[in-house]
């Protein structure tokens, strides 16, 4: 085959986000000979494997105001595949010796971090993020390129915290800011009048805080299975309601005398006549209305 006469032209490239996806998209686009700027709101690498205690200040994720927490990690998450599947083609993830290195086949969430870190030190990706620096606008503009509009806050000495916004034109932009970070919430009846407590995964770290509670958990897919778990160690009793439970249907899980799983919720009602509520908390699982 005849080689081109024309050399592949570099291209200015965005890419939002320094997670897995924003990591190998930035050394494949270099690879290609192409000029790269990643963005990075956080101030490391890692994206949603980067672990926080941190939770969001409206805990069902409903409030648009709210600072948002990109992580939905909770502290004693494991993946749920072997790691010889998780690994980039060339860039096997690989056991590594070291005091705080994960050797499972299926290891912490600390582990896989630490090999996004291995793999952006390998290649030197981490001179090309821009680290606490936020995009907040793409726009197609002339020519079809694209404004990219970021800020980076800074603090100042005499008056508190401001921010330098940059805007940018980019040949293209890829986009690597993950799709976890906004829940799926349910429409149940009563939901609005109901004095109890309830929060998305989303906002789950740790089973300690729901101690002696009970708590009802909306969904039946991955996420229940690993926090139910966790909770029925430590709360009164745990409930999960699922869609794919026929109606009006509730038995106990096997192995376990204080879980129960039940038919979806349709509302929430007072429990008896005096109107007392059941208390107890509520669990909105992002997997719910995934079709």
């Amino acid at each position: 085959m005849q080689a081109s006469n024309h050399p592949l032209r570099s291209y200015h490239v965005a890419v939002i986000g320094a997670g897995a996806a924003g990591l190998v998209a930035a050394r494949e686009l270099r690879r290609d000979g192409h000029q790269v700027v990643v963005f990075e709101k956080g101030d490391q690498l890692g994206g949603t494997w980067l672990y926080t205690a941190q939770v969001e200040s409206d805990p069902i994720g409903l409030d648009p105001t709210r600072k948002i927490v990109h992580t939905s990690l909770y502290e004693s998450l494991r993946t749920n595949l072997p790691r010889e599947t998780m690994g980039f083609m060339d860039y096997p993830f690989a056991i590594r010796d070291g005091e705080e290195r994960d050797p499972r086949r299926f290891p912490g969430h600390r582990e896989v971090l630490m090999y996004l870190q291995d793999f952006a030190k390998e290649f030197g990706i981490e001179e090309m993020v821009r680290f606490e620096c936020e995009v907040v606008s793409v726009e197609m503009i002339d020519d079809g390129k694209w404004e990219v509009k970021s800020k980076r806050e800074r603090l100042c000495n005499s008056d508190g915290h401001h921010h330098d916004f940059l805007d940018e034109i980019f040949d293209a932009v890829v986009i690597c800011s993950g799709h976890y970070t906004q829940p799926r919430i349910a429409e149940i009846p009563g939901i609005d009048l109901w004095p109890g407590k309830h929060i998305h995964s989303h906002n789950y770290r740790t089973p300690e805080p729901y101690r002696d509670q009970v708590i009802i958990l909306i969904g039946d897919s991955l996420s229940t299975e690993d926090l139910s778990i966790e909770l029925v160690g430590v709360a009164k009793e745990v409930h999960i309601a699922s869609r794919s439970v026929t109606n009006d249907k509730h038995e106990k899980r096997p192995g376990y005398d204080t879980m129960w799983l039940h038919s979806m919720v349709k509302a929430l009602t007072s429990v008896d006549s005096g109107g007392r509520w059941l208390s107890c908390e509520i669990f909105w699982m992002e997997l719910l209305f995934v079709l």
